[in-house]
């Protein structure tokens, strides 16, 4: 077993685990490796976000943006409406079209917006978050409003951000 760092030793530990990463790491992976509790490591993760650093927690775990993924070269938010069934073909649609779906945005009447990191890609991805999913019981954004929400999508090349588009339109899945 790995011996306890202190906290601004395994701090560091952590960025240099994240940025090493090119796949999400899960609390319980970092947690694991600092031989401290998951809520350490959540703490920790708010502490390095707070000094800048860029972390965002996804539906697969804890990501670093680095330079070449902090920023696709084409972007666009989509507003969305459909059923949590048709959850999986949506997200299935925007992939196989070579976008990725970076969040999903929902507008609540007390809270305001509500954003939630996916950063999903590919259709393992699609399938991984559909299964945390239905394992937890946990609800949609989308159920909160009625179906309706945001993704913003991503893309190294714009006609891949239109292709996604106009396909998840084609299945009505597009509010206009």
């Amino acid at each position: 077993m790995a011996k306890k760092l202190t906290g601004s030793s395994r701090r560091d530990n952590l960025l240099i685990w994240l940025k090493e990463s090119n796949v999400p790491l899960t609390g319980a992976e970092l947690a694991n490796k600092a031989n401290v509790s998951r809520q350490v490591i959540v703490q920790d993760i708010s502490l390095l976000k707070a000094h800048n650093h860029p972390i965002i927690a996804t539906s697969n775990g804890y990501l670093y943006i680095k330079g070449e993924n902090q920023q696709q070269a084409y972007r666009r938010v989509i507003a969305c409406k459909h059923d949590s069934k048709d959850t999986k073909e949506e997200l299935y649609t925007i992939v196989d079209n070579g976008a990725m779906v970076e969040d999903v945005i929902i507008e609540h009447p007390i809270y305001g917006d509500l954003k939630a990191s996916l950063m999903i890609s590919s259709r393992a991805d699609v399938d991984q978050f559909i299964h945390k999913i239905e394992k937890e019981n946990a609800s949609y954004l989308l159920e909160l409003t009625d179906g309706i929400h945001n993704h913003t999508i991503t893309a190294n090349e714009e006609w891949k951000i239109e292709k996604a588009y106009r396909a998840v339109k084609e299945k009505g899945f597009i509010v206009e």
